[in-house]
């Protein structure tokens, strides 16, 4: 016997809630199926975004408030401190006058608690839930998409006519229906682990992001967190990974232990849990994120930031972009691939400068001198300085950064 719903959603992460409150928002029924049951742990930086924060005050003005009040779960985050291979650092705040934001331009917190706070969000009267469905089999049929997936015991099947698909890099909607196949050049693979007791951790709780010659084109984080934790990680492109035959956790715990800063930083820091691993499906190549009967939202439509490996910010973008898309296909009663083009068109109108702009800071971080150099004049120039927020928070004005000689004309035109 077949379920059948209009509208179905799979994963219970950012992009999917996200979607889901926004559908319910509009009062419109969907299921959404989640492998978990709440509340699970996502490996993840934990770093929320302004993209993402933004998003949060769009579904309910009221986050940012209870975020103030929950101050053991939800760390506001003001800036960046980055620090070049010849140990030179630079603070970047999130707005050169922090004082006039309406609220945290970021913040910090652990995806189980960030994950769950969504998820406890979701209206039931419109968004019916099934936790702990593990999705086995995804096609295209008559009715739309059929979905078999497997819950407490039994195998069970489900028709919809639209599926927003965002259960995360491993997708089998991804692939099934969009046809996805890994490649390691758009692909980051990243470790990380949480710590209690760093040492040097910035007032204003800055994330921290390192750029270590030994890694580059990747780097070595560190997030603050609430309670004194930290979250602590080392990111780099997979095919980095492959030619240089690096084994990630052995080359954090190198940084840790050997390098002269972080080893005094860590000296008397401790280890909560294990160092874990997860792959980060890059947007440094456009893809398509739509077809007959399907949309796919975060991870699943490889919208990860190359430069910053962030991916919560555009998670959240495309789940709100997908609720709209699904509004208009229930108005037109219309899920074909040709009028679901509007959803691809929408989400890359919102990010897509923004990914490929930082897949070429991606590729010039490869690119030590240049660090060496940019960090260098950024320390003797106070109107250098005050116009790093303006260029790395506005898309339209990163595109000064898209090349060695625009790079070195910013450095030397401060």
């Amino acid at each position: 016997m077949k379920d059948s719903v209009d509208i179905a959603i799979i994963g219970a992460g950012p992009a999917g809630t996200t979607a889901s409150l926004f559908l319910c928002r509009e009062k419109i029924p969907h299921l959404i199926l989640d492998k978990s049951v709440f509340p699970r742990d996502k490996i993840c930086g934990d770093a929320i975004s302004g993209k993402a924060s933004d998003i949060l005050h769009k579904i309910d003005s009221a986050i940012h408030r209870e975020f103030k009040l929950n101050t053991d779960k939800f760390l506001p985050c003001n800036g960046i401190l980055f620090s070049a291979p010849n140990g030179k650092t630079l603070e970047v705040p999130f707005s050169n006058d922090l004082s006039q934001l309406k609220y945290a331009a970021g913040y910090v917190s652990k995806r189980f608690d960030f994950d769950h706070f969504l998820f406890r969000k979701l209206d039931r009267d419109f968004a019916s839930v099934i936790e702990g469905a593990e999705i086995k089999y995804v096609a295209h049929v008559q009715e739309g998409i059929e979905l078999h997936y497997f819950h407490e015991g039994k195998n069970k099947i489900l028709t919809c006519k639209l599926l927003i698909a965002a259960e995360g890099d491993r997708s089998l909607a991804a692939r099934s229906l969009g046809g996805y196949k890994m490649n390691p050049e758009n692909y980051s693979a990243a470790v990380r682990a949480y710590y209690r007791n760093v040492k040097g951790m910035h007032s204003q709780n800055f994330i921290e992001l390192h750029f270590i010659r030994e890694i580059l084109p990747g780097y070595f984080w560190i997030f603050p967190l609430p309670n004194g934790d930290a979250n602590v990680g080392v990111g780099i492109p997979s095919h980095i990974v492959s030619q240089k035959k690096i084994n990630l956790k052995d080359a954090m715990q190198k940084i840790i232990n050997e390098h002269p800063v972080f080893r005094e930083r860590f000296h008397n820091a401790e280890l909560v849990g294990e160092i874990k691993g997860w792959g980060l499906p890059l947007g440094s190549k456009r893809r398509k994120i739509s077809g007959d009967n399907f949309l796919l939202a975060g991870d699943a439509a490889s919208l990860i930031d190359p430069f910053t490996g962030e991916g919560i910010g555009n998670a959240m973008l495309s789940g709100m972009k997908a609720a709209e898309q699904a509004k208009r296909c229930m108005e037109e009663k219309n899920f074909g691939k040709d009028f679901l083009k509007q959803y691809d068109e929408e989400v890359f109108r919102n990010c897509g400068d923004e990914l490929k702009l930082s897949h070429r800071l991606q590729k010039l971080s490869r690119h030590a001198w240049l660090i060496n150099l940019f960090f260098n004049k950024a320390n003797r120039s106070k109107t250098l300085r005050e116009y790093l927020p303006v260029v790395l928070y506005n898309p339209d004005n990163r595109k000064i950064l898209v090349n060695v000689r625009s790079y070195l004309k910013l450095i030397f035109g401060h």
